[in-house]
């Protein structure tokens, strides 16, 4: 007696394959996920870093005054920074000191997908700076 062969049908096999593109499918789907996700983080973190940049270095060359300006870091990103007088809700112990308000503002992308980071920090200004 003979023993028959046997092995896949079309059907199992079609399958097999349509399974196979559903969860290869899936996988790219996750995966292009994963690095816009990535793009963006690389992205923010950048702009941080010129945002820490500018902010470390703002009142170095000139004394820091209430006003806003704008600037580019390169040709993806742009900040805006405004500076404002800021007192606590309570009389400060050194009356000679006094805090100025940072709000940086940084861009990046095109319109109308422009994306942006705003960063706050407060700076005290001693007696020197009280002088024009």
């Amino acid at each position: 007696m003979m023993r028959r062969a046997r092995g896949f049908s079309l059907l199992e096999v079609i399958a097999a394959t349509l399974l196979l593109a559903i969860v290869f499918a899936a996988l790219m789907k996750v995966a292009g996920g994963s690095i816009a996700l990535t793009r963006n983080a690389d992205d923010h973190s950048e702009a941080a870093l010129w945002a820490r940049s500018l902010l470390d270095t703002v009142d170095i060359t000139t004394p820091l005054r209430p006003g806003s300006s704008e600037g580019r870091f390169d040709d993806n990103y742009r900040w805006r920074l405004v500076v404002s007088p800021w007192s606590p809700g309570q009389p400060a112990a050194n009356a000679q000191a006094r805090m100025m308000k940072l709000d940086l503002d940084v861009f990046w992308g095109h319109r109308p997908r422009e994306h942006s980071a705003h960063f706050s920090t407060l700076r005290v200004l001693g007696p020197e700076a009280d002088t024009p």
